[in-house]
């Protein structure tokens, strides 16, 4: 058997394994809250797990090794800020979200919530949350789309639409049938062989360097800096850029809405436990696939045309072809993770935030399984059509995303969950202006030259928000009365 077909064998075990994932998943799925929502019954395993395989996409596997391949440990400030941002994330959100969701008539979408917890009878809010969610991640699915596409072509040699298709038919397939069950399910595995690839490699790699002494030398050998966080050449305004990454999580609906689907709030802390683990595991995984591979590569007297491909070019070198192939498995597991978290919130937003608010309120729940479906396919079709040229310039907008998600929702739902006077057009007003925001501001080189656009956006919408909110609030004995409950089982759950 070629080292080619070892390779593929593998990839198509995994895409046979997945495949069955969304077959159970579609068997246990009955009802909307299900489709959309796994009934609220995710284990803390599932829930971390797949936070977050959702969160990394093909970024932590050859983006941040790239990255650090390249620049060094410089580039490890992204990682950093990432950690502590996800880390709040579960101490200040999970909790709260969990039931708060649940007690403000169990809303299932975050747009649904934002509605029902400021008692919007415009559903203004509703539906610009829902279109917020929807165009910004049909612009992230095309580009996970794009991924897969190349991920074969470079990999394997097909031909770029071919890979792209097969990825996402794979993806469309048990997002569509299983919903977010399968979603969470597929994550869990492919988390799973995430962490270990991203493991496994470093740790061989530096055995075959040498030791760490050796790797060490020669890593400095071609950078005095290179292992260095602060080198000579790091701006402060560039390390506060990388930490806001961080920022964004608050606001990043893929990631957020697990915490709405575990069992129960007393199985967040163990949630958190295993997220941030698997987060700084992975991470550290990832950067020292990246020197290792700086070290391999100058004891070797050898040159890498793309540090972007690190991950796979020393996962051939190491290993026997189908434990490479199941390292590129790795690569997929992370693209295809992101496409279809993605594709289900979208779903989600397109059919409960919008279809439902707008059109059909009174439907049977067969009827709104069923829509749901069919709007998996619609976004996923659309999104294909913007991946069929590679070099699409719509994709450059998926950098911005990260950006305008985090600016959009991110003070909003840190005010909804802390703030009782939050009102619903302080929080329309805050989310359309740090929107604007992040946009203006990542669309001019000379002002996202000086600091990422998460940081003005972020707090334009925290300011406005807050200075709307007190302008307009007037008390509402219903919000009072499930703010005051929310309270009361949380301080229930921690006396347990």
């Amino acid at each position: 058997m070629s080292e080619y077909a070892f390779q593929m064998f593998a990839i198509i075990l995994y895409m046979i394994a997945m495949l069955l994932i969304g077959w159970y998943a579609f068997k246990k799925t009955s009802n909307l809250k299900e489709y959309m929502l796994g009934g609220r019954g995710l284990g803390p395993i599932t829930t971390a797990l797949s936070a977050g395989a959702a969160d990394m996409s093909g970024w932590l596997l050859m983006g941040l090794p790239g990255a650090i391949y390249a620049a060094g440990l410089v580039e490890a400030w992204i990682a950093i800020g990432l950690t502590v941002g996800q880390y709040l994330n579960y101490v200040l959100v999970a909790p709260r979200l969990r039931v708060y969701t649940q007690i403000s008539k169990d809303s299932i979408t975050i747009p649904s919530f934002l509605d029902n917890r400021l008692r919007d009878n415009t559903k203004l809010l509703r539906i610009a949350s829902g279109i917020v969610i929807l165009v910004f991640f049909t612009f992230y699915v095309s580009s996970g789309m794009v991924s897969g596409g190349k991920f074969f072509q470079s990999s394997f040699g097909f031909d770029y639409h071919t890979g792209m298709i097969l990825v996402s038919a794979v993806v469309i397939i048990y997002t569509l049938f299983g919903g977010f069950l399968a979603v969470s399910y597929t994550d869990v595995v492919q988390g799973t062989i995430m962490f270990f690839a991203l493991i496994l490699v470093p740790l061989v790699g530096v055995f075959i360097t040498g030791g760490l002494g050796e790797t060490g030398t020669a890593i400095t050998a071609v950078n005095p800096e290179h292992l260095s966080l602060l080198p000579s050449t790091a701006v402060a305004a560039g390390i506060i850029s990388s930490v806001a990454w961080g920022l964004g999580y608050f606001g990043q609906p893929h990631i957020i809405v697990r915490f709405m689907a575990i069992n129960t709030v007393k199985e967040m802390k163990s949630a958190r436990r295993i997220g941030i683990g698997w987060m700084i595991l992975s991470l550290v995984g990832a950067m020292c696939t990246a020197l290792v591979g700086v070290a391999y590569f100058q004891q070797n007297g050898m040159t890498l045309d793309d540090p972007e491909t690190i991950f796979i070019v020393m996962g051939q070198i190491l290993f026997h072809p189908f434990i490479a192939g199941v390292l590129l498995a790795a690569i997929l597991a992370a693209i295809m993770s992101t496409i279809s978290s993605q594709l289900i919130v979208t779903s989600s937003a397109l059919i409960e935030d919008i279809y439902k608010a707008l059109f059909k309120k009174d439907a049977t729940d067969k009827h709104y399984v069923t829509a749901g479906r069919v709007a998996v396919l619609i976004v996923a079709i659309v999104a294909m059509i913007l991946a069929w040229n590679p070099n699409n310039s719509i994709l450059d907008l998926v950098g911005f995303a990260w950006a305008g998600f985090g600016s959009s929702f991110g003070p909003i739902i840190i005010l909804a969950l802390y703030w009782r006077k939050l009102t619903n057009i302080g929080a329309l007003s805050g989310m359309v202006v740090g929107a604007i925001v992040a946009f203006v501001w990542g669309q001019s080189a000379t002002l996202s030259g000086m600091i990422y656009e998460m940081v003005p956006g972020f707090f334009s919408n925290l300011v406005v928000a807050v200075i709307v909110s007190m302008i307009t609030y007037k008390q509402n004995p219903e919000i009072e009365e499930e703010f005051n409950q929310t309270l009361e089982v949380l301080k229930a759950e921690k006396e347990k």
